[in-house]
């Protein structure tokens, strides 16, 4: 692993070529500012895996029930990375199927979902269907004998979540949920791997930080909200809430990072701020979680602003008996636009290490899961009991109105 200490000297040279000089930068400097000895930082570069170039060791064919969400073009590439063929797919908006099909012209699109469901060739099938129709779709591949891959979130509400794990019990099917800021984001794949190593000791809480941006304008075309958002999203009852939403992800990190498996949700709350135009829309919330291994707490919102660059400033706090780890996901405010950025700090040092070859084991794993009949991608327990917690978050919120 290549390393950069950075020196006090090399500090102070570099300062010396500042606006201020050597000397005006010392007497700008705080008295306790002096007492910061960099020679316990280090830079590092991760290096790439030993598997990163490595083909796919299984292949499978899969087909796409429901593209309402751009995160499908995510979810696809998981899959094929892993050695997943698309085959088909069938989408119900004329708008997201001419995109997919821009993105993916030799796919086979398919006039119905019963086209994809009675094809005995597929093996599995990934959906970002509207929220509330996910998990019925999800219980009805099952019983076709199939594995299914959900955007999150995987459900809306007790009832599906309660025929989803019938479902499991009698078809002994994989019933998956993508939850992309951690499988898909290289930085928490290597918290994962620093947790699981002692790096920190044992964990006792974790902090995520999930600001989103409504309409994205950032480069990529397929990001979600690119192109503006459909009415379901503006509606709980479409979309499940914002903590069942996007609060999907974090709780998903709270019980993996914790090693929790058991949680609970102490208190939660939703608000409409700035949207008063949509009435139903929720665009803030919060949640305290308890765990019987750790903390846990959620901020989730949709102000994220133009001048950051991308859709969301998204964080991860790790604290560990021994010491903490940050992740900045997706850039690192006013410094550098390249994210996957990971700090930590430890009883030796304060480190940062760059993510960005960091490799992506998720849909390897899944598609290796599919063929082999096991769980190593994602603990179905967990999955299942996240989304769980975010709906019962949603249920127990309190609904906030703010003066002004």
């Amino acid at each position: 692993m290549s390393q950069e200490a950075v020196g006090r000297r090399a500090f102070l040279k570099g300062a010396a070529g500042g606006v201020l000089g050597s000397a005006g930068l010392m007497a700008a400097m705080p008295a306790f500012a002096m007492d910061f000895d960099a020679a316990h930082v280090v830079h590092e570069i991760a290096e790439p895996g030993q598997d990163a170039e490595a083909k796919p060791k299984y292949s499978i064919k899969f087909a796409v029930c429901g593209i309402s969400h751009d995160h499908i073009y995510g979810m696809v590439g998981a899959i094929q990375r892993g050695g997943g063929v698309l085959v088909s797919a069938y989408g119900a908006e004329p708008d997201k199927v001419a995109a997919f099909k821009k993105r993916f012209p030799d796919v086979k699109m398919v006039a119905s979902e019963e086209a994809i469901l009675d094809d005995s060739s597929i093996q599995l099938v990934l959906s970002s269907t509207i929220p509330d129709q996910r998990a019925g779709l999800g219980v009805r591949v099952m019983k076709k004998g199939k594995d299914y891959l959900s955007d999150k979130p995987g459900l809306t509400s007790l009832e599906q979540l309660a025929e989803v794990r019938k479902t499991i019990a009698e078809t002994k099917r994989i019933y998956g949920i993508l939850y992309s800021e951690r499988f898909e984001v290289k930085a928490a794949v290597k918290a994962g791997e620093l947790v699981k190593a002692g790096a920190i000791g044992r964990v006792i809480q974790t902090i995520n930080i999930a600001p989103h941006q409504i309409v994205q304008r950032g480069a990529d075309p397929y990001a979600g909200g690119a192109g503006g958002r459909p009415e379901w999203f503006w509606d709980p009852a479409r979309y499940g809430g914002i903590l069942t939403d996007i609060g999907s992800h974090q709780v998903d990190q709270f019980l993996y990072y914790t090693g929790s498996t058991e949680a609970e949700v102490v208190a939660s709350q939703v608000s409409n701020v700035n949207h008063k135009e949509k009435p139903k829309f929720q665009d803030f919330g919060d949640m305290m979680l308890r765990g019987d291994r750790g903390f846990g707490y959620v901020r989730l919102d949709w102000f994220t602003p133009d001048g950051l660059g991308t859709w969301g400033d998204g964080r991860l706090f790790i604290l560990g008996t021994d010491g903490y780890i940050e992740v900045r996901k997706y850039t690192d405010v006013a410094r550098d636009k390249k994210g996957n950025n990971l700090f930590i700090v430890d009883k030796a040092q304060a480190r940062y290490i760059d993510c960005n070859n960091v490799p992506l084991p998720f849909g390897p794993q899944f598609v290796s899961d599919v063929v082999n009949r096991t769980h190593t991608a994602q603990d179905q327990t967990q999955a299942l009991l996240a989304a769980e917690l975010v709906v019962r978050a949603q249920m127990k919120a309190v609904t906030v109105t703010l003066k002004g």
